[in-house]
């Protein structure tokens, strides 16, 4: 029985040692990583590129680094200055993933992080020397137009480090508190000066509406002149029937009035009639 227990635990010793060397021997590397790999008797990284997942390795010599590739972002902060002095906060949002086919040079140089120390160097760097070809106002005005050029900047300067960038946009923007004065000043005068303008149209139309009623009223003067000269009394009749007609209508839908004589209507009758037996 001794001797069985004491195979057993030979055996059990026997397959730990094989698992902890076959483990070992033995890493993974997921989906959105990538490996390198340092050898001590190769002389430190090995050029190649280690793919998704399980590889060997022989202990003791070989170390591997695994490094993730996805894409991911980044906010660089930058206070700077425009072309006319005017004190700037802005940040840059961007979306960054080393090249992976230099992840061994990469490592080499700048380790695994990388990115802290390229892109806020960069990013402040791009930043000042674009913000500095344009005034505080077209900052605002060409907003798209300084998205761009800090983006191919930042793309250029992002290849030197071995970083591809897949976007770079500005995502926050202000002035100092004078300068914000100064534009809310602004475009409230401007403001003022458009009503200004307004007043001042209506004005016009106002007095050419005057003008134009005046030279209507006279037009018809000269017309009921001229039709008095050539019919005699015949204008005033018709204006006399006119009146007539429109004070009988009143006087009908008056509640008042209970019986309107026919001569008001103009039916010729003895009574006299509303504005119709004037004497002429």
């Amino acid at each position: 029985m001794d001797k069985v227990l004491g195979r057993l635990s030979s055996g059990a010793g026997a397959l730990a040692v094989g698992a902890f060397t076959v483990n070992s021997c033995l890493f993974n590397v997921d989906g959105g990583e990538r490996a390198v790999m340092f050898d001590t008797l190769r002389g430190g990284i090995l050029p190649d590129v280690i793919d998704q997942g399980t590889h060997f390795i022989i202990p003791v010599i070989q170390r591997p680094i695994v490094m993730d590739v996805r894409t991911r972002p980044r906010e660089i902060p930058s206070v700077t200055g425009t072309k006319d002095l005017q004190m700037v906060n802005i940040k840059l949002r961007v979306l960054w993933r080393p090249v992976i086919e230099k992840l061994p040079r990469l490592y080499r140089e700048l380790g695994t992080d990388f990115d802290e120390r390229v892109l806020p160097s960069i990013g402040n760097e791009v930043l000042k020397s674009v913000v500095a070809q344009y005034n505080a106002e077209e900052l605002l005005s060409k907003r798209a137009e300084v998205s761009a050029r800090i983006k191919e900047e930042m793309i250029k300067r992002g290849e030197h480090f071995y970083l591809t960038l897949d976007d770079v946009a500005i995502t926050h923007l202000t002035f100092g508190r004078e300068f914000m004065k100064a534009i809310e000043s602004k475009q409230v005068a401007s403001q003022e000066a458009e009503r200004q303008q307004w007043v001042v149209k209506r004005a016009e139309q106002e007095r050419q509406a005057v003008v134009t009623r005046a030279q209507g009223e006279a037009e018809a003067a000269q017309i009921i002149t001229n039709a008095m000269e050539k019919s005699g009394n015949g204008i005033i009749e018709v204006r006399r029937i006119d009146a007539a007609k429109e004070i009988a209508q009143k006087l009908a839908g008056s509640r008042n009035i209970t019986y309107l004589p026919g001569g008001a209507a103009g039916s010729g009758g003895n009574s006299p009639g509303l504005l119709l037996n004037i004497d002429k």
